[in-house]
């Protein structure tokens, strides 16, 4: 797949690098990083390009939830920690998930809202109902009306509904695809990655070492 290392911005006509941003939505990290990420673009002449990539938690916790044993069960215990020690340093909120799920439909939506460009407002809003329990990332109703409360709802539900089950049914099911065979190719393992230039950074704590990274390419301002 040919790489696009630039591009023109609609709103400036200036141009700017892409850094990719690998993300589920199932992933706590994920979700500390996404504000901090976001601000990259503000801070240096780069746009963020959205990647969906979903967290394999079976083989990193031992299976489902019957199946964990005592090692593992220790191991989520301490993620919710470390992440509840990030969120509240900014107020935010981060409940563990009472069981698994699968998060596939959500990122196909994440990629509908993305091709129609409103990525940003349904992600916010899909990390925050989920980890306060209160999304189903597996049912299509609530992830429809999810889409249509963050697009501009220049049509009406039941059109956009139908426009977005069409999508999630085929062509998303490619573009979904697409994604995770990006993701092998630049050997993702987990999220949130970010690559600058083909150099990965995992991890929600990895943000200043990305800025560091920008810092030393010594990015134009002049195009932003």
């Amino acid at each position: 797949m040919f790489s696009i290392r630039f591009i023109r911005s609609y709103s400036t006509g200036k141009t700017r690098e892409i850094i990719k941003f690998y993300y589920d939505f199932k992933s706590p990290y994920t979700y500390l990083a996404l504000e901090p990420a976001l601000q990259l673009e503000k801070d240096y002449p780069v746009q963020l390009r959205f990647i969906p990539w979903a967290f394999r938690v079976e083989e990193t916790f031992g299976g489902n939830l019957q199946e964990r044993n005592k090692l593992n069960w220790n191991k989520v215990r301490y993620l919710y920690l470390d992440c509840r020690r990030f969120a509240n340093e900014r107020g935010m909120i981060i409940r563990g998930p009472e069981r698994l799920f699968d998060s596939r439909l959500s990122l196909i939506g994440g990629l509908y809202a993305d091709k129609y460009k409103f990525l940003r407002p349904y992600a916010y809003r899909t990390f925050e109902l989920f980890f306060n329990r209160q999304l189903n990332l597996e049912n299509v109703d609530e992830i429809t009306k999810l889409l249509y409360e963050a697009s501009n709802k220049q049509i009406p539900f039941e059109k956009f509904a139908q426009d977005f089950q069409s999508y999630a049914n085929n062509q998303g099911q490619q573009d979904y695809l697409n994604a995770q065979n990006e993701a092998d190719q630049d050997q993702i393992f987990g999220v949130p990655t970010i690559i600058v230039r083909g150099e990965p950074f995992w991890g929600n704590d990895r943000i200043s070492s990305v800025k560091k990274k920008l810092d030393s390419l010594k990015l134009s301002r002049d195009i932003q």
